[in-house]
Parts: C-alpha cells; sequence; structure tokens
C-alpha cells in the first residue's frame, strides 16, 4: 500500500486515516484520483476541479474513510466505489457486529484499491449482470463449529463473508482446526474475488485452453474434488505444483489461491516501495528504492521483475520476524510451476500472452 500526504499540511498518513495525527485536518481518501482529499464541514471537497463528497458510511458511521467523486457526489446519500458493493452488512445496532463489520470494510476497500490500480471492473451487482456484491452475514449460532454457520464463498458475482472471520480469536481457531499457516481477512477476500475474476477474465475467452494446459480441467466435478480433499487432503507433492495445500483442491481453487498469492505480492511489495525498502540484500542506502517509480508494481512491468523484487524481500520479512521472536510472516515457498501460475495470473491482468507450456524460466 502506497504512502500517502495529508492535503493540509503535507505530513503522511496512511490508508485508513480519517484524520492527519499531524494537524488533526479530517481527511477521505478519494479513490479516482488515489490520493487524500480535506473534506470542509460540510463533508466536501473540491480540489483541480472535482468534487468529493465524503460516503454516507464515513459521515453517519465511521465505517469507511472513502470519498464520492463527481456527479454522484450530488446523490441524496451517495456511497463510495466499495460500499455500493455491499449487499448485506451484518446488524449494526449490535456494538460487536459495528466493530466486526468495520475490519471487514478495511481489508475489502485494499482489495478495491487493488482492483482499480489494475484496471479491474468493480461494477455493483445492482447496476446489472456481471457486477459484484458482498453480504457480510453472522452465524445463527455463536461458533464456528455449530450448525447455522455462514460458509465464505464466492456464487456468481456475490462473496459472502462470514464475519466471525474479523474475530482473532474465532479466525486463530479455524485455523488450528484446519491446520492452515495462513488466515486472513484479507486472504479471503482476495481469494473470493478470484473465483468472480475468473468468471469475468477467463471463463468462455480464448484463455480458457492455456488455462486448462497450466492449472487443470476445470470442468471436473467440484464438490466431489473438494470432498475428496477434505477426506484425504492434498497429494504429498503438492508444494511442487501449487502455492498451498487447498490450491491442489481444484483447478479454480488453485486460480483462486494464485490469484491471492499475486495480489499479497503486489500490495506488500508497494508498501516497500513506498517506504523504501531495499529490495535488494546487496543494495546501499545511496540506492534507496522509493525515488524510483519504475518500482511500483502496479505499473506494467514483467513478471520476473516483480519476482525478482519479492523473492528476497519475503526473506527479509521471515528474518526480521524471527529476530522479534515472531513465526514466519510469509510461509509459503514457490516452486517453478506455482511460479507460471502466478505468471499466467499476471498475463491475464495485464492483457499480456501467458507464459508457454514448460517449467518456469
Amino acid at each position: 500500500m502506497k504512502l500517502l500526504a495529508c492535503p493540509a499540511c503535507g505530513a503522511t498518513v496512511y490508508f485508513n486515516n480519517s484524520l492527519c495525527t499531524a494537524c488533526g485536518a479530517e481527511i477521505g481518501f478519494a479513490p479516482g484520483a488515489m490520493a487524500m482529499v480535506a473534506p470542509g464541514p460540510d463533508g466536501s471537497a473540491t480540489v483541480q476541479g472535482r468534487r468529493w463528497r465524503k460516503c454516507t458510511h464515513y459521515a453517519q458511521l465511521m465505517g469507511c474513510n472513502w470519498m464520492v467523486e463527481g456527479e454522484d457526489a450530488g446523490l441524496t446519500q451517495p456511497f463510495c466505489v466499495s460500499c455500493r458493493l455491499n449487499r448485506t452488512v451484518p446488524d449494526l445496532s449490535q456494538p460487536w457486529n459495528r466493530t466486526l463489520w468495520k475490519r471487514l470494510e478495511e481489508e475489502k476497500r485494499r482489495l478495491i484499491y487493488a482492483a482499480l490500480r489494475l484496471g479491474l471492473p468493480v461494477a455493483p451487482m445492482a447496476d446489472g449482470p456481471g457486477g459484484l456484491a458482498f453480504d457480510f452475514l453472522a452465524d445463527v449460532a455463536p461458533s464456528f463449529s455449530e450448525t447455522g454457520r455462514v460458509m465464505t464463498g464466492h456464487a456468481e458475482g456475490l462473496i459472502t463473508i462470514n464475519i466471525a472471520e474479523a474475530d482473532p480469536v474465532a479466525r486463530e481457531r479455524m485455523r488450528a482446526q484446519m491446520a492452515e499457516p495462513y488466515r486472513t481477512i484479507l486472504g479471503h477476500l482476495r481469494h473470493e474475488s478470484g473465483h468472480y475474476y475468473w468468471d469475468r477474465l477467463v471463463r468462455g475467452t480464448a484463455l480458457l485452453g492455456p488455462f486448462r494446459a497450466l492449472f487443470g480441467d476445470d470442468s471436473a466435478d467440484y464438490n466431489a474434488a473438494l470432498a475428496q480433499h477434505y477426506a484425504n487432503g492434498p497429494p504429498p507433492d503438492w508444494p511442487q505444483h501449487h502455492v498451498s495445500a487447498y490450491a491442489a483442491a481444484h483447478p479454480w481453487e488453485d486460480w483462486a489461491e494464485s490469484w491471492n498469492h499475486y495480489l499479497l505480492m503486489l500490495d506488500t511489495l508497494e508498501t516497500a516501495w513506498a517506504f523504501g525498502l531495499g529490495l535488494d540484500p546487496g543494495a546501499t542506502a545511496a540506492r534507496a528504492l522509493a525515488a524510483d517509480p519504475a518500482r511500483d508494481p502496479y505499473r506494467p512491468t514483467d513478471f520476473d521483475t516483480l519476482v525478482a523484487q519479492w523473492l528476497p524481500l519475503t526473506v527479509a520479512i521471515n528474518a526480521l520476524n524471527a529476530s522479534m521472536g515472531h513465526e514466519p510472516a510469509y510461509p509459503f515457498a514457490l516452486g517453478a510451476v506455482a511460479l507460471r501460475k502466478l505468471a499466467f495470473v499476471h498475463a491475464v491482468v495485464r492483457g499480456t500472452p501467458p507464459p508457454e507450456p514448460g517449467g518456469y524460466p
């Protein structure tokens, strides 16, 4: 995630800030400009001839810090490009639900930020066929393991998230039960968005053949494949072919996990770039990377360049965590086939030819 500047004083502010801690100015993120603006007493701002107004969830509930642009700002109850995607939110009269919902929305805005930077479609389902929507739902019973559980997943453009995923205790309990090395809200959102974008970008296109050559036959019985995975686990050699054990369950899950991983790479690389972290272990302070816009991972670039930046960064991240007495922050090892699948995702997103069959160069 990029660093941002307070429009009032120029101090560094962060993606989820609604106040500048340096000068106290109220601020909001304008997604059309990828910058912060400072709304006035009426909740609106005009910057370079463009009008912005607070999202309704910002103005009324402080559950958002995004702004609405242009003609949309004249609507009676405008919602930002992220909040417009919500079909269902939990009962916000319940204080704990509101806490969980705010956490979910913070992570969803990171996903939508990435989609906007990549030029991916983010039209609401309510606007017509092919759109995207989110249901944030609570279990009927208070536990993941009891009946009445909401299943996180995707179906025909609708992403459903169990709000208990925003409870760190419940999420960690589920991670342990599933023997997962890694489980986050943002990971769920990225993964489920992968299913949505597979439908939009791969299904029924000329990319389907190359997809099947690399990921496998997506027409294989999905429910049977998942039942097989949960009954017997992944094949022993899954690390040689997939980014995660769950990716081995079915080609759709392989794509969604690869998509998730690709977005994780871009977001983390952008954060490192924004902070001027050297992605080359031999770099000196004089070769700081923050001033080099070519290092922005969202700019058009080849996949090999991203990998050359990514692998040493993951080593550094894990070394930093070890120094602090924590488990690895990045518990993955990318083999040649997994890298080819990530390169395929990169090609789909960038509109470039997919990689040829064979090992990763």
